[in-house]
């Protein structure tokens, strides 16, 4: 029973899943998809697991969730809009394009030929705090030995992507008066201290390490916000400060969290990992050629070798995002293959 692609995106976008809101009501739609070619729910509550044979040989992660959508929006964002060869909608390249390509690849497919089957986890929250991919991985103990990630990419197969690692530094200081400055400790100066201390150590050991595999092939370091004191005419008892690093492999990892702690201690400061997820690059059969993500993805927490594969042009998070649709239809054939190879 073939699926029309274009037709379960439709269904897709049609359920508004802005920081989870149908969450219900598009899991209970992939999950009737599915039921009706043949696989079997394995669990179900804000994640869906499904499976179609004890012995698997592909699984397809992909989230249900999309961003906020503002009024500058020119068509309607839960409603797939085709204009010529583009099909717009909330969620269509970020990543509902790749939920609907998979299960319409897999219609495509005489599943009673397949040696080996397939398991199929939805997830939520990505846009977030990967609170979806967390529980999948709490939930299962044997992953197949590939898993393709329906990220966008424009078509092109991705094999890894940078690590991310996110610090809350808090410095704690004495507010007297700006005229008496020595009576007190100026939490702001200690956090530009830090700072400066940290950025000599990211140009000087971390900058220059690079690895070619990345667009931007070194680790980048952002102090994204800093927050701090009251009012001008007192010495501030308080600053916060966010820094990020995207970061290209785990022995740079480690350096930094190393360098962190160090200054963490010598400035009285209190400090808390946000995000610690470490970089990646595997190899597959069905590419030559390493290619990486400039982004963050679910692949990030799975391992064993991960394909990240969608639709494209890459509007992710755009005012009338959209995909093409030739790349969805091509899309679909390139699941189709994969999974003939590795299933047959």
């Amino acid at each position: 029973m073939k699926k029309d692609v274009k037709n379960i995106l439709e269904k897709l976008v049609e359920c508004n899943t802005v920081k989870d809101a149908e969450n219900t009501k598009i899991m209970n739609y992939i999950e009737s998809e599915l039921n009706s070619l043949g696989f079997k729910t394995l669990k179900k509550d804000k994640i869906l697991i499904m499976g179609n044979r004890e012995e698997v040989a592909l699984g397809f992660v992909g989230h249900t969730d999309t961003v906020e959508y503002t009024n500058e929006w020119k068509y309607n964002p839960i409603e797939l809009t085709q204009v010529g060869n583009k099909l717009y909608g909330l969620g269509v390249c970020d990543m509902k394009s790749g939920i609907a390509a998979i299960i319409s690849a897999i219609s495509n497919i005489e599943m009673s030929k397949l040696k080996k089957g397939m398991k199929l986890y939805f997830t939520y929250d990505e846009e977030i705090g990967f609170s979806g991919i967390k529980d999948v991985v709490e939930n299962e103990n044997n992953f197949p030995k590939t898993i393709l990630v329906g990220e966008p990419t424009n078509n092109e197969i991705k094999l890894g992507s940078k690590g991310l690692l996110e610090f809350d530094v808090a410095f704690k200081g004495v507010k007297v008066h700006s005229s008496t400055p020595d009576k007190g400790k100026n939490a702001i100066m200690l956090a530009v201290n830090f700072i400066n201390e940290l950025t000599k150590f990211y140009n000087e050991e971390i900058l220059n390490i690079k690895n070619i595999n990345f667009r931007v092939p070194y680790t980048t370091m952002n102090i994204g916000k800093i927050e701090g004191g009251t009012e001008i005419n007192s010495v501030p008892d308080v600053c916060r400060i966010l820094i990020d690093f995207r970061t290209i492999d785990a022995t740079i990892e480690n350096k930094i969290i190393d360098k962190i702690n160090e200054l963490t201690v010598k400035y009285d400061a209190k400090t808390e990992i946000l995000n610690k997820i470490s970089a990646f690059i595997n190899k597959t059969q069905f590419s030559s050629e390493i290619k990486t993500c400039d982004f963050i993805t679910e692949a990030s927490f799975l391992e064993n070798e991960r394909i990240i594969l969608g639709a494209g042009p890459v509007t992710a998070h755009e005012i009338n995002e959209y995909i093409t649709i030739e790349s969805l239809e091509k899309l679909v054939k390139q699941y189709q293959e994969i999974i003939e190879e590795l299933c047959m």
